[in-house]
């Protein structure tokens, strides 16, 4: 069984409540259950964490050494300037997934620039929740 963390970023708390526009007016508890119960049918061990806090995100990416076997990761607005994310997650040496509900590149032009998505395996975005069924999928998939 693949052991896969699920890493969710600053105000991924708060889908569901912000930006409905955007994000859709389903809560993150909701969509954190759904993909628990895809985990469970592709036979994967999924931990999710989401954090406000940059320093926590980093930590979490470290623990998951020789852990986890892949990663997951939705960093909300740290994918467009956490140079010392892009750091941790290349440290680590783990297959990693670059996932977003909305299509980064459709969206403003802060927004447009991943800084991790070099040190990611790919980039799943624009596809909802379903993003993170594919993530997981590419995850599995990776040889």
């Amino acid at each position: 069984m693949k052991k896969i963390l699920f890493i969710l970023g600053p105000n991924l708390n708060m889908v569901g409540i912000r930006d409905v526009n955007t994000y859709g007016s389903e809560t993150a508890e909701s969509i954190n259950n759904d993909v628990m119960e895809w985990a469970k049918e592709l036979n994967v061990d999924l931990e999710i964490y989401q954090s406000n806090h940059e320093g926590d995100i980093i930590d979490k990416i470290h623990s998951a050494y020789g852990n986890k076997d892949g990663i997951m990761i939705n960093a909300g607005a740290l994918t467009h300037y956490s140079y010392a994310l892009a750091d941790a997650i290349s440290s680590v040496h783990i297959p990693a997934v670059e996932t977003h509900m909305s299509n980064i590149g459709a969206r403003e032009e802060f927004r447009r620039k991943s800084v991790i998505s070099p040190v990611c395996i790919g980039t799943i975005a624009g596809f909802g929740k379903i993003s993170y069924y594919l993530g997981l999928k590419a995850l599995l998939m990776r040889e």
